[in-house]
């Protein structure tokens, strides 16, 4: 086989094996927001198809009582799949419950999205 060919066939079985790599992808594990304030384990609940998130750990100046107050309890419930690797529902914050968008941008970046009226806000995790 030549140089072309093996290199031909490597490309191939790369391309062939990349939609396997993307329905591998999972947002269940243990995340932490890229500031390194809180963690937040992530699950399937429901049906086994919807995404929840509950906050298990607080930095020390992140103990705010609006924060303590949601501590071991899930800011997100329940998120409905509306593509690939992305949920909608509702999402607790700083005291109010808005309307919201979770995306798992790749193995290791998970991507929080609220909105209120016109008010947005974004927050990116790293998993730990």
């Amino acid at each position: 086989m030549t140089v072309a060919k093996t290199i031909a066939a490597a490309v191939l079985a790369l391309c062939a094996a990349a939609p396997a790599f993307a329905q591998d992808l999972t947002p269940v594990g243990t995340w932490q927001t890229t500031t390194g304030e809180s963690r937040y384990a992530v699950s399937y609940c429901g049906d086994g198809t919807e995404l929840c998130a509950k906050l298990t750990w607080l930095r020390k100046d992140a103990q705010t009582p609006e924060n303590l107050a949601l501590l071991n309890q899930y800011v997100v419930q329940g998120a409905q799949a509306t593509a690939e690797n992305k949920w909608r529902g509702t999402v607790k914050y700083e005291g109010h419950t808005v309307s919201g968008s979770v995306t798992l941008v790749n193995e290791s970046r998970l991507s929080l999205q609220g909105c209120k009226l016109i008010a947005c806000q974004k927050v990116d995790f790293v998993r730990i």
